[in-house]
């Protein structure tokens, strides 16, 4: 048997610790049958996919030691690697499930599918399209073509019946098909959706095991409807279960930093978190808590996965990263990786200028960079005392900061600059009172260096997880407090437009 294995990642997001988790068991599923591991990149999303997220994928899977043997930037026969290469090839088969009458073009605007799922909603239906544009007659698809409009490509599913798949870890599953939408398989720009790109895909570059998160059950019965409709194996499925927070809810950054790079900037040695992620409900069958990568490819087994909800715990990381440190690195390998961390010149001539210009003595340089290299800062709700804004509005400038620089794509100074003053002049403050929290937050003191500067060099996942840590040191927001902040959040968006 010859065994392909892939992981998808998307980049219009961080490097998600959930992508290396489902990437490690994909890699050592792969290679305990002797088979390929094979990196993809889904980037069909062409409004937020960039070069430089696509590049921080790949960099942060190649720190934590997960290669691949075949993608994008080692090549292979199965190529390309990145689905915005392969729209002539999605658009083939589209047009394939067309002209079998597997498909059908869909001219409904968003106006209109907005009211449907409002009047769904309120007769409390489930939501999905309602077939309005199944069974236009081909005269008609013709002339609304010729004239122009826009539509999508959606499958047509069975109206009734149910739908049977195995999984290798759940055995057989049952949907039944009125629990399934009419995909789009086509979007209204000509690109694939993630069901039509990935099947083919898969089917053209031969992968025998698709081993994904759980949230992606409900979209096997389409997967399979469209193998079917092609002609085509189905590849095995194994959906694996999701990582959590210790309050049982699905991993996110709202809770946690869920970024690669924040754990690599922060400290953390690559191969404890691959130790960590592998601990994700699945053991060793001696059980010991540490192992390495290569110990992981050689005692696997898929069938040890556990379908108890795993729980990313950071004080158990952050145990078990002490332990590698304390008792598995020399003190010269210690020095190497501190070295290979942040304590290098590189990284210390990105602020040094600044620092420079306040110092009096070289003394004053350690306990002026310290938040440079310090992860999550000490602080304490005193140290955002202020003497214009109340605790509340501190609480909100902070938490709207957040918000705003989640959104930001491009991650550079002038963009940071300009993201914070636009949302200081909606709030109604000053720059200098709206920036004293972010200040604290960031550097632990408002007296700081430009901290425009200091979050452009320390990065997005480190800068956000920081405003968040301050957020929680004011006490956080309650799920209530949350949705009000949210509404008023959106709303300044609305006036600026």
């Amino acid at each position: 048997m010859t065994v392909r294995t892939r992981v998808a990642p998307s980049p219009t997001g961080d490097p998600h610790v959930g992508t290396a988790y489902i990437a490690l068991f994909n890699l050592a599923f792969a290679k305990s049958q002797g088979g390929q591991f094979l990196l993809r990149i889904e980037d069909t999303d062409q409004a937020r996919s960039t070069p430089e997220s696509e590049q921080q994928i790949m960099d942060s899977l190649r720190w934590l030691g997960l290669d691949w043997d075949e993608g994008p930037d080692v090549g292979g026969d199965k190529g390309p690697y990145r689905q915005s290469e392969r729209r002539d090839i999605y658009a083939e088969h589209a047009q394939i499930l067309l002209d079998k009458g597997h498909a059908f073009r869909c001219f409904c605007s968003s106006e209109r599918l907005d009211a449907l799922r409002a009047e769904q909603a309120a007769n409390k239906q489930a939501s999905g399209y309602d077939g309005h544009c199944l069974h236009l007659s081909e005269d008609d698809v013709q002339a609304k073509l010729a004239a122009g409009e826009e539509h999508v490509v959606r499958m047509k599913i069975p109206a009734e019946g149910t739908c049977k798949f195995d999984d290798m870890l759940r055995g057989t599953i049952e949907i039944d098909w009125s629990q399934v939408d009419m995909q789009v398989l086509v979007k209204g720009d000509g690109m694939p959706t993630y069901h039509l790109a990935n099947v083919v895909d898969d089917h053209l570059m031969e992968i025998t095991h698709v081993i994904r998160g759980e949230e992606w059950i409900n979209s096997a019965p389409k997967h399979q409807l469209l193998y079917k409709y092609f002609g085509w194996e189905m590849p095995v499925l194994c959906h694996m279960p999701l990582l959590r927070n210790p309050d049982k809810s699905k991993l996110s950054k709202r809770k946690n930093p869920t970024s690669i790079t924040y754990y690599r900037d922060a400290g953390y040695l690559p191969e404890v978190l691959l130790n960590y992620l592998g601990r994700m409900g699945w053991s060793m069958p001696d059980e010991r808590e540490k192992f390495s990568l290569q110990d992981m490819l050689e005692n696997f087994d898929i069938t040890r996965v556990s379908l108890g909800g795993p729980i990313f715990d950071q004080e158990k990381l952050s145990w078990l990263n002490a332990s590698w440190i304390r008792e598995d690195l020399s003190a010269e390998e210690f020095a190497d990786r501190l070295h290979g961390w942040l304590l290098n010149k590189d990284f210390i001539m990105k602020f040094l200028p600044f620092a420079q210009g306040r110092v009096e003595r070289l003394s004053d340089f350690a306990p002026m960079a310290a938040f440079m290299f310090s992860g999550m800062l000490d602080l304490g709700a005193e140290d955002f005392a202020h003497k214009k804004l109340e605790e509340a509005e501190v609480k909100k400038v902070l938490q709207f900061t957040l918000w705003r620089l989640e959104q930001l794509r491009q991650w550079n100074k002038g963009n940071i600059f300009n993201e914070i003053k636009t949302l200081s002049k909606e709030m109604g403050l000053k720059l200098g009172d709206f920036n004293h929290p972010i200040f604290v937050a960031i550097a632990g003191t408002p007296n700081s260096w430009s901290v425009m500067d200091s979050m452009e060099i320390l990065g997005a996942d480190m800068t956000r997880a920081r405003l968040r840590h301050a957020v929680a040191v004011l006490g956080g927001v309650s799920k209530k407090e949350g949705k009000r902040l949210e509404k008023e959040f959106k709303a300044l968006g609305a006036e600026a437009s």
